[in-house]
């Protein structure tokens, strides 16, 4: 007989002459050595790098996108039985259901929609995951990056959208500003006792020259 420690943070999947025979909980065990195999699995977060690779929006723009995936395994035995490499189908699964999302949007829509992407991504992921015996804790998308002549093109078109702004705030002032000198004006033509008065007002400030003509 053999002896297997298991830590908290883990689970050893048991095979007795190639059959699953059961999963050990943390703690202590006693097991037959002979036609008996051990696969530890670890049950901790771990964080999966998705390379950024370059696609195809729905209007012929080239964009790149990365992600990382956070993990942990649910199901030990189907982790270990159900593929070779449980992690790197879900991250094939994962650059798949990227290059879905990105495919469907053209650029603008994308940029705009950026912020949704995880969480679509995630119940996406959801089922494949499953399958291996882990849960998808967490997708971040970490660049969706632009080639170098896009991102110019951006920037020239957000840089004339501020100027169009400015321009546009500039041109309301000086409308005001004409709207209120013909009010003024129409309000001295109707009105020209307003003038004198505004005269006398401002001859009773210091400093001020009145000039009186006589006619």
């Amino acid at each position: 007989m053999a002896k297997v420690t298991v830590m908290e943070y883990e689970r050893v999947v048991r095979f007795v002459d190639g059959r699953l025979a059961g999963v050990f909980e943390p703690g202590r065990h006693t097991y037959r050595r002979r036609g008996t195999r051990l696969d530890r699995v670890d049950l901790r977060p771990r964080l999966v790098p998705v390379n950024g690779q370059e696609m195809l929006t729905a209007d012929r723009l080239v964009v790149k996108v990365s992600a990382t995936l956070r993990l942990v395994v649910t199901d030990p035995a189907r982790f270990v039985t159900a593929a070779q490499d449980p992690v790197q189908e879900l991250y094939l699964r994962t650059q798949v259901e990227l290059r879905a999302a990105v495919g469907e949007a053209d650029l603008e829509t994308l940029l705009a929609a950026r912020s949704q992407l995880p969480s679509r991504l995630t119940a996406a992921l959801a089922p494949a995951a499953g399958a291996v015996g882990v849960d998808v804790l967490e997708l971040t998308v970490r660049d969706l990056m632009l080639p170098g002549d896009l991102r110019r093109a951006y920037a020239e078109t957000a840089l004339a959208k501020e100027r169009g702004r400015a321009e546009l705030e500039r041109a309301r002032a000086e409308a005001a500003a004409l709207r209120s000198l013909a009010n003024t004006a129409k309000l001295l033509e109707d009105h020209p006792a307003l003038l004198r008065l505004r005269a006398l007002q401002a001859a009773g400030q210091t400093g001020t020259t009145l000039v009186l003509h006589a006619d």
